[in-house]
C-alpha cells in the first residue's frame, strides 16, 4: 500500500498517477489469466509471483477509491469476511446442511436476502410509501431468479458454464452426459444448416448454441471448458512456435510453405510431446 501511495503521489510515477479504476481492472484480468497459466502449469512458485500481482492491482484499485475518501482496503476486508460468516451459518451458526444440494440452496438464498436488504436500505425503509414499497416488490420479483448471481460482465465461455450451474442447481439438468452429447450433435447440424442459408445472425446463434452445449458437456464431465480450452490454447500455442523456431533455421516463412511440408512439421511438433 505505501508503494502504491509513493508511486501515486506527488513525485510519483506519471504513469501510476493516471490510472483509474476501469484502466486497473484491465491490468488485473491480465494477471487473472497469468495466474490461471501458472495454476495450470502447477508451479508454486511462479503461482506464489501470480497471486502477489493479482493483489497488488486489488490494492491498487482500491486504494484510488480511498483517495476519493470513499473506502479503504480493510473495509472490503472487513466488509468480505463479515458475508462469508453470513453465508455459512452451518459453520458459524446453529444451522445444519444434509447435502451439498442443501448447501447450495441456502447459500443462494442467502445472496438473495442480501440482494433484496442492499436495495431497500439504499431506496429507504419499508414504510416510506407505498409506491415505494411496490418498486422494492417490483425488485425482489426481479431479484427471484437464481441467475441473478451470476455477472453479466463475464466472460462468455465462463459465464454460460455458471449459468448452467445455477440451472441445475434449482433442478434443471441433463439426465446424463450421454444425452447433451446427443444435444451438441443436433447444435452442429443446426450450425451447418444455418451456414447453408448464409444468415450472419442464425450462424452466430447456432454456433452460440453449440459453445453452450459444449459448456455443459465439460460440466457433466467434471471439468471446467474455460480451462479446457486455455490448455488447448496453449497446446496450440507451443507447437505453431516449434513450427516457427524450425522454419526460421532453415530461412523460410511459414506463408512460403507448402502444405503437405507443413503438416509434416505439425506431426513433428506433436511428437515433441506438446
Amino acid at each position: 500500500m505505501k508503494i502504491i501511495q509513493t508511486l501515486r503521489g506527488e513525485n510519483g510515477c506519471p504513469w501510476d498517477r493516471k490510472q483509474t479504476p476501469r484502466t486497473m481492472w484491465k491490468c488485473m484480468v491480465e494477471e487473472m489469466y497469468e495466474l490461471l497459466a501458472a495454476i495450470e502449469e502447477d508451479d508454486p512458485d511462479d503461482v506464489c509471483e501470480e497471486i502477489g500481482d493479482v493483489l497488488f492491482q486489488l490494492v491498487f484499485i482500491a486504494e484510488i477509491y480511498r483517495e476519493k475518501g470513499a473506502f479503504d482496503i480493510d473495509k472490503s476486508i472487513a466488509k468480505s469476511a463479515a458475508k462469508m460468516i453470513r453465508r455459512h451459518p452451518h459453520v458459524y451458526g446453529q444451522n445444519s446442511v444434509n447435502s451439498e444440494e442443501e448447501l447450495w440452496a441456502a447459500w443462494e438464498n442467502i445472496k438473495k436476502e442480501e440482494k433484496q436488504e442492499a436495495k431497500i436500505k439504499k431506496e429507504g425503509s419499508l414504510d416510506a410509501g407505498m409506491e415505494k414499497q411496490e418498486n422494492q416488490d417490483i425488485y425482489i420479483k426481479k431479484t427471484a431468479s437464481v441467475l441473478d448471481s451470476v455477472p453479466a460482465g463475464m466472460p462468455a465461455l465462463m459465464r454460460s458454464y455458471k449459468i448452467s450451474e445455477r440451472a441445475v442447481r434449482a433442478g434443471f439438468d441433463w439426465k446424463d452426459i450421454y444425452e447433451v452429447i446427443q444435444k451438441a450433435s443436433e447444435e452442429w447440424n443446426e450450425f451447418i444448416n444455418a451456414l447453408s442459408g448464409g444468415d450472419k445472425s442464425d450462424i452466430e446463434m447456432e454456433f452460440g448454441d453449440v459453445l453452450f452445449t459444449l459448456g455443459n458437456v465439460a460440466r457433466l464431465a467434471g471439468i471446467h471448458p474455460e480451462v479446457a480450452l486455455n490448455s488447448s490454447t496453449g497446446k496450440f500455442e507451443k507447437r505453431f512456435r516449434y513450427m516457427e523456431r524450425m522454419l526460421a533455421e532453415r530461412g523460410s516463412l511459414l506463408k512460403d510453405v507448402p502444405r503437405q511440408e507443413l503438416e509434416s512439421l505439425w506431426d513433428e511438433a506433436k511428437e515433441m510431446a506438446f
